[in-house]
């Protein structure tokens, strides 16, 4: 047996140029390749599942923060519309109670109308003050921003409305004024 393989071999070395027909041959270089270029894809797909674990982690950090500048946002609105309705409080209505051309039983209504809008504010404000910091009502930030929102549009229509009533009753003391000198005025030209 030894000395057929020693002429196998020796033949094969004599045939120096010949090709051993017959016999496969496998191109290692191309499945070394093809492995390459596999594990490389494996890296890529896991850097890619990386990336969009990224994303989704930045979209929701994202979403959050947007959620929080809202609430910001609502919280500094109605705290601008509480000062309003302060500012309107200190001047306009104590010039309206003041003006000689309201009539005492007058005072009493308009007191009324404008405590109730405060009044109305400050259980917005206590209301803000417990959606922002109790978790006892269970919210999600999405949830307590969209409340705010609605809390702002209130203080809005509370700002519109003290407006609208302190014009009317502005209105009621200029033409009453008016009234007034008209009805005082001197008849001799």
């Amino acid at each position: 047996m030894k000395f057929l393989i020693i002429t196998i071999a020796i033949m094969l070395f004599m045939s120096n140029g010949a090709n051993a027909q017959g016999l496969p041959t496998y191109d290692n270089t191309n499945f070394v390749s093809l492995i390459k270029q596999l594990v490389e894809s494996g890296k890529q797909t896991a850097q890619m599942i990386k990336s969009v674990k990224f994303l989704k982690d930045a979209k929701e950090s994202i979403e959050k923060v947007s959620s929080v500048v809202q609430q910001l946002k609502a919280v500094q609105e109605i705290a601008q519309n509480n000062q309003r309705l302060i500012n309107v409080m200190q001047h306009d209505l104590q010039d309206i109670l003041n003006s000689p051309y309201i009539k005492q039983e007058e005072v009493t209504q308009v007191s009324k109308s404008f405590d109730a809008i405060i009044q109305n504010s400050l259980d917005t404000v206590d209301f803000m003050g417990e959606i922002l910091s109790s978790d006892n009502l269970k919210m999600s930030d999405a949830e307590r921003a969209e409340v705010l929102k609605e809390k702002e549009l209130e203080s809005k229509e509370m700002v519109s409305n003290i407006q609208t009533k302190t014009k009317r009753y502005k209105d009621i003391i200029s033409f009453r004024k008016m009234q007034d000198k008209v009805n005082h005025r001197e008849t001799a030209y």
